[in-house]
């Protein structure tokens, strides 16, 4: 059984949290972000520490206890600090730029991939080989990175595409 929820989740004071019978609302200097109430789940805040208990006894009601105490995590570390995500794109004539929100990659097709940012999400580019996705809500970030990735997975062989920064590509031998 999860051990998740029998610790508090602290507050730290330059964020803003909100509990009403609907929501989780949690606001920062980053934004602000809200989820949803899970069924067999309560959620109470008291002074600057949120406690989040199982109302039921059923099986989902357990199991959302710890996704729901996790959200709310996630949520006020990315209201204070943000979330980020780093993609490196490794093989020669592999680059990247940013025009406006558009990310233009070219990643050895005959053709540049163009990727726009959804809202909430922004891309940097520090270097022409290093992408640099950052936001609030972890969930986002992590499928946008998920979605720059696929446009050219890294390849066993030698290992070109776009890969995460510290990600291991097992290598093959060569075809034989």
């Amino acid at each position: 059984m999860s051990r998740i929820t029998e610790r508090q989740i602290e507050i730290p004071q330059e964020v803003d949290v909100k509990v009403t019978k609907e929501a989780v609302v949690v606001k920062g200097k980053h934004g602000q972000l809200s989820v949803p109430l899970a069924p067999g789940v309560s959620t109470k805040q008291v002074d600057h520490t949120i406690e989040v208990r199982t109302k039921g006894t059923t099986k989902q009601a357990r199991a959302m206890t710890g996704t729901h105490c996790a959200l709310i995590k996630n949520m006020i570390v990315g209201v204070s600090q943000q979330w980020e995500k780093r993609l490196q794109l490794e093989g020669i004539g592999y680059r990247a730029q940013l025009q406006g929100t558009t990310l233009v990659m070219q990643l050895g097709y005959s053709h540049p991939v163009n990727y726009d940012a959804p809202k909430g999400v922004s891309l940097t580019v520090p270097s022409p080989t290093e992408i640099v996705v950052t936001g609030t809500d972890r969930q986002l970030v992590g499928q946008v990175a998920a979605e720059i990735r696929g446009k050219r997975p890294p390849e066993p062989y030698k290992g070109k595409g776009v890969r995460y920064v510290g990600e291991y590509i097992k290598r093959k031998e060569v075809k034989k």
